[in-house]
C-alpha cells in the first residue's frame, strides 16, 4: 500500500511527549461493529454488503486477474478511496485518487459537495479516472500507472452535465454522461444522456455530442434523474446501464440497448434490471435505494455487478450511509437482469467462480472491529477528513496523535481538525485515550460523530465556568449547536467511548477500564441522511477546537 502521499500531507514527523496543558493527544482508537440482521454465510458464500458503510456509487474495471474499484467522497480529504480484490468479495484499499491539496480544492464546500460519481478504466498500461467535483471545477480526468497512485493532477474537460464514464473500443473512448436535455426541461428531474469520443493523448472530447436517451426508459412518465452512465459491449451490440429514480427509496437500475455507439437506444421491455422500491416496507432488515450500478466481466466470463443500497435501521433512517453490494448477472433474451422484480436483495450469495483468496487484515464486509495504535503512524488510508487542507492535520508525538489547529466542527469556511473513520455498522462501539487538559473556557477535544457541517455529536473534554469536565454537545439541521449533558472531570487522560444502536447513542467515560455513562442515552436520528440531508454517511473520529 501506498501511504506516502497522504503521510506528506498530513503528518509531521515524532515531536515531544504530550503537555499537560495545550494540544490534545489521542493514543488509541477502537471500533467495534454488528450489523442489524444476523447472516451465516454458508461455505463458498460472500456476505453482502461487501463494503459497510460510506462507500457509495461503486466503479469496477478488471486488469487481467485484478479487480479495482473506487467510490465516491463528495468532500471528505483524502478523496475517491481506491480498492483491489482478486476474487470480487475480499477487497484492501489501497489508497485514494484524490491526496494532493492540489489536486481539487474543496475550500468552502459542503460535505455533500465535492466528487461526485467516479469512474475508473484501464488502456494500454494506464489507467483513467473520470469524475465530477460540484462546485470545485466541474468534470475532470485523471491517470495513474498504478492505481494504489500517484494519480495525475486533473485535466478540466469541457461538457455540460455530470457523472461521466469512459467506454473504450480498441484505441478509441467514448464519454458518457447525464447532462440537460436538448429541450426545455419538462419537469424537475428531467436528464439526459450525452456520449462523445474522448481523445485520450490530448485528454479532451472530440466530434459531435449525441443525446442517446432523452429523461429515461418512458418520458411520458416523467422518469427522474436518469444518471450513473455506462456503456458495454456485448455481442455485438451496445448497451446502456443507467440509474434512474432518484437516490432513495425509487432508486433503481435500468439498460437500454443499440447496435450503434450513437444510438438510438432502444429501453428493455423489462425494466428496471434492479430496484427494490415494489417490496413491503415492514418487511425485516429491508435494503432499500439499490441501484448505479456497474458491471464487469470475470476472466472466466461469467458478468457480476457492483451497485449501492442502503440498510435502514428504521423508516428510511439509516445513519451509515449507501454502501457497496454484489449479485451476479443474467443475460435473457439479450438483456443483462441483476435481479428479478420483486425478490429481495440477498445478504448471502455464492462466491463467483474465481481463485480463493484470504480475508484482508481489515475486514470491509460482515461484523468486525479493530484497534488503531496512535502512538505511531502512519494512518492508512482509510481515515478521513472535512475539505481539503492546506496544512499538517497531525502530527505523531511520543504519546499518541496530536491534532492541529483547525476550524470549529460546523464551520463550512474552513477545515476542522477533524480525522475519523467511517461508521460501517447501524450498532457500533467506537472508543479513544485522550490526554488533554483545555487552556480555557470553549477548549475542548474528544470524539465527533459528523454526518455534515449541520448534524453533528461532539463528545468531549471542556472546561466550562473555570471548571474542567465531560460534556456532549450537539448540532442539528444547521442549528445552533447545544450542551446536551455535562459532568465535572478532571482533564489530564480520560477514556471515551460512544456506543450507538441504531438511532440512540450512549456515551460513558473515565479512566480506561473503569467507565461511567453521561446522562441518559441520545437520539441520533438526526445523523441519519433521512433528516441530514446529502449523500454521506457517519464519520467518527478524534477532533481538537480551535483555542480558547
Amino acid at each position: 500500500m501506498r501511504f506516502k502521499a497522504i503521510a506528506a500531507l498530513l503528518v509531521i514527523g515524532a515531536a515531544p511527549a504530550p503537555r499537560s496543558v495545550g494540544p490534545a493527544v489521542f493514543e488509541r482508537f477502537s471500533y467495534s461493529g454488528h450489523s442489524l440482521e444476523q447472516v451465516r454465510t454458508a461455505p463458498g458464500e460472500y456476505r453482502n454488503p461487501i463494503l459497510s458503510g460510506y462507500y457509495p456509487d461503486p466503479s469496477i474495471v478488471r486488469v487481467g486477474q485484478d479487480y479495482y474499484l473506487v467510490n465516491s467522497s463528495f468532500a471528505h480529504f483524502p478523496g475517491i478511496p481506491v480498492w483491489h480484490s482478486r476474487d470480487l468479495v475480499h477487497w484492501t484499499q489501497i489508497g485514494n485518487a484524490i491526496d494532493r491539496p492540489g489536486q481539487l480544492d474543496f475550500s468552502g464546500r459542503s460535505v455533500s459537495e465535492g466528487v461526485f460519481a467516479p469512474d475508473i478504466s484501464y488502456h494500454d498500461g494506464l489507467f483513467y479516472i473520470v469524475n465530477t467535483c460540484v462546485q470545485c471545477g466541474g468534470n475532470y480526468v485523471i491517470t495513474a500507472r498504478n492505481p494504489a497512485g500517484p494519480w495525475s493532477q486533473p485535466a478540466w474537460l469541457d461538457f455540460d452535465g455530470i457523472d461521466p464514464s469512459l467506454y473504450w473500443e480498441g484505441d478509441k473512448a467514448y464519454l458518457v454522461n447525464n447532462g440537460p436535455p436538448d429541450e426545455t426541461p419538462r419537469y424537475d428531474g428531467h436528464r439526459a444522456i450525452w456520449v462523445q469520443e474522448f481523445d485520450p493523448k490530448r485528454q479532451k472530447l472530440v466530434g459531435k455530442r449525441v443525446q442517446i436517451v432523452n429523461g429515461g426508459v418512458d418520458i411520458s412518465k416523467r422518469p427522474s434523474w436518469i444518471e450513473g452512465p455506462h456503456l458495454l459491449k456485448h455481442d455485438g451490440a451496445y448497451y446502456l446501464i443507467a440509474a434512474e429514480g432518484g437516490t432513495a427509496d425509487n432508486h433503481s437500475e435500468v439498460v437500454f440497448r443499440s447496435d450503434d455507439i450513437f444510438g438510438p437506444f432502444a429501453p428493455f421491455a423489462g425494466n428496471p434490471i434492479l430496484t427494490q422500491r415494489s417490496l413491503d416496507p415492514a418487511r425485516p432488515h429491508p435494503v432499500t435505494s439499490a441501484g448505479h450500478a456497474m458491471l464487469v466481466q470475470t476472466q472466466k466470463g461469467d458478468w457480476w455487478a457492483t451497485f449501492l443500497a442502503t440498510r435502514p435501521y428504521g423508516s428510511d433512517l439509516y445513519n451509515i450511509g449507501r454502501e457497496t453490494f454484489l449479485l451476479p448477472v443474467t443475460w435473457r433474451d439479450g438483456w443483462p437482469i441483476i435481479l428479478p422484480h420483486g425478490e429481495a436483495i440477498p445478504f448471502a450469495r455464492q462466491k463467483p467462480a474465481l481463485p480463493a483468496q484470504p480475508a484482508p487484515a481489515l475486514p470491509t464486509s460482515g461484523d468486525f472491529d479493530y484497534v488503531v495504535n496512535l502512538r505511531k503512524g502512519p494512518l492508512g488510508p482509510a481515515w478521513i477528513g472535512i475539505r481539503t487542507p492546506h496544512a499538517p492535520l497531525y502530527a505523531f508525538r511520543d504519546g499518541g496523535l496530536e491534532l492541529s489547529a483547525g476550524a470549529a466542527l460546523g464551520d463550512k469556511a474552513g477545515t476542522p481538525a477533524f480525522i475519523g473513520r467511517r461508521q460501517q455498522h447501524a450498532i457500533a462501539s467506537v472508543s479513544t485515550i485522550l490526554h488533554y487538559l483545555p487552556s480555557g473556557d470553549g477548549g475542548r477535544a474528544g470524539l465527533a460523530a459528523v454526518q455534515n457541517d449541520g448534524s453533528y455529536l461532539l463528545f468531549c473534554l471542556t472546561q466550562i465556568a473555570g471548571k474542567p469536565g465531560v460534556a456532549l454537545y450537539r448540532r442539528t439541521d444547521g442549528g445552533a449547536e447545544t450542551l446536551v449533558a455535562s459532568s465535572p472531570a478532571a482533564g489530564g487522560t480520560v477514556a471515551l467511548r460512544i456506543d450507538i444502536e441504531g438511532g440512540t447513542a450512549k456515551l460513558s467515560y473515565g479512566r480506561p477500564g473503569h467507565l461511567s455513562q453521561l446522562g441518559k442515552p441520545v437520539d441520533v436520528t438526526f445523523l441519519s441522511t433521512q433528516k441530514a440531508g446529502g449523500f454521506v454517511g457517519t464519520v467518527i473520529g478524534l477532533y481538537d477546537g480551535p483555542k480558547p
